[in-house]
């Protein structure tokens, strides 16, 4: 099966058609592996052409024997889509065999959030007399103040910074391009960490405009500001299972539970569909039982 040159040309349509990250293009690759491995190992291997709906379930049933959860098969699925529709437009294959293919049902769980004292205590338990405290104040500060995901931090640039309007350009999924405000706090720790620490260190060429960067002065990577926040709950004691996405989750949450309108959010956020912000909308547990409580007629 001529697998590596169309999945050339699939990697090529990612990137360039449907403008998606690295980390993005590189799951979707690795999807497509799966599926080619799992053809190859086949007796009869059919021709790319000749692959059907029922030869797409077989692979399905196979993934889900092999335990993977169904999150997990979600996301093949949606690569497996994006190949087969890249196939169809180069006209490689007459009938795409996933238009009938469904993903697996998900429960959409409540995402985690901190409250703001256990975010205070996150910031407060960073040693700021160390080389790299600065800048991992001002990593949280931005994470929470801003709602940024993990890759939009790492590539920040301080050429996408406006501190006199109090905003952040920010490059999001597809490479699209959202101004975010910032505040006070987040701008004051960002002008200490840029011109009492940063403009010290030695950056290596093609990193000058990056904001954050770690001890080499290269580009800081998504994995280390995952272990900073994982360190930091440990630090603070934190039962919680977090990640740099929980600070996220808990800026959406803040604002709407504050009254920010949801379509701000949504903007905030980079989100395309309201429908995505919308899981932000749920309110403490606690308030809702002092409500029913407190105004109920049958409480």
């Amino acid at each position: 099966m001529l697998w590596q040159s169309y999945i050339k040309g699939f990697r090529a349509y990612l990137k360039l058609e449907r403008s998606l990250s690295d980390h993005s293009v590189h799951a979707y690759l690795n999807d497509i592996a799966k599926l080619s491995q799992y053809f190859e190992a086949m007796e009869e291997e059919p021709k790319l052409t000749d692959i059907k709906a029922s030869d797409i379930k077989s692979f399905i049933s196979w993934l889900n024997n092999l335990g993977m959860l169904a999150s997990t098969q979600a996301r093949v699925i949606s690569g497996m889509k994006a190949f087969f529709t890249y196939l169809m437009l180069e006209e490689v294959i007459q009938i795409d065999p996933m238009a009938l293919i469904e993903a697996p049902k998900l429960s959409r769980k409540l995402p985690d959030m901190l409250n703001i004292h256990e975010i205070n205590g996150l910031i407060e338990a960073i040693d700021a007399s160390k080389p790299e405290g600065m800048r991992n104040k001002a990593i949280i500060e931005v994470l929470y103040g801003c709602g940024l995901r993990v890759s939009e931090l790492t590539d920040l640039k301080i050429s996408n910074l406006y501190p006199q309007i109090e905003f952040i350009k920010v490059i999001g999924k597809g490479n699209k391009e959202r101004l975010v405000p910032i505040g006070g706090v987040a701008l004051k720790l960002l002008d200490i960490y840029l011109n009492q620490v940063r403009n010290h260190m030695t950056i290596k060429k093609g990193n000058e405009d990056f904001i954050f960067l770690n001890r080499f002065g290269a580009k800081l990577s998504r994995i280390s500001v995952f272990n900073l926040v994982k360190s930091l709950a440990v630090a603070t004691g934190l039962k919680k299972t977090i990640s740099p996405h929980t600070l996220r989750h808990s800026f959406a949450t803040h604002l709407i539970e504050g009254g920010a309108d949801l379509r701000a959010v949504q903007e905030m956020l980079g989100h395309s569909s309201i429908t995505t912000t919308e899981i932000y909308t749920h309110i403490d547990r606690d308030y809702l039982r002092e409500v029913i409580t407190q105004f109920h007629p049958r409480s």
